[in-house]
């Protein structure tokens, strides 16, 4: 199945990205206060990963718009998903961000024939 509309398409599965990068980024500035109540406790190291980590996952809900911001997004859910070495628990609010991820790609994949590939213009 191709969307009737794959540019318009386009646009709102890169939207859709940009919302989940945002909430997964928000989603990583919550683990700090989860880790400064367990016995190791939030240290510095630990801190800056996670900040850094949130930043990156919201810079790059702001560029989805441009060529590579999805391959760039697919990559980060990598990190995402390895915050479970510091907080157990983000194993699995990570592992539900990478199922929706993989979804939205599927999405992508069955509305624009690629998972990546920028939809081309109809020609009029």
């Amino acid at each position: 199945m191709t969307a009737p509309d794959p540019v318009r398409a386009g646009k709102a599965l890169r939207g859709a990205a940009a919302a989940v990068l945002l909430l997964e980024g928000i989603a990583v500035l919550f683990v700090p206060r989860a880790i400064a109540q367990t016995d190791a406790g939030l240290t510095g190291p630990r801190l800056t990963i996670l900040l850094v980590l949130a930043a990156v996952l919201i810079l790059a809900s702001g560029i989805q718009r441009r060529p590579r911001g999805l391959e760039i997004a697919t990559v980060l859910q990598v990190p995402l998903l390895l915050t479970g070495l510091i907080d157990s628990a983000m194993w699995f609010v990570g592992g539900v961000f990478v199922l929706i991820w993989l979804y939205l790609l599927q999405v992508r994949k069955d509305l624009l024939g690629s998972p990546f590939r920028e939809p081309a213009a109809p020609a009029d």
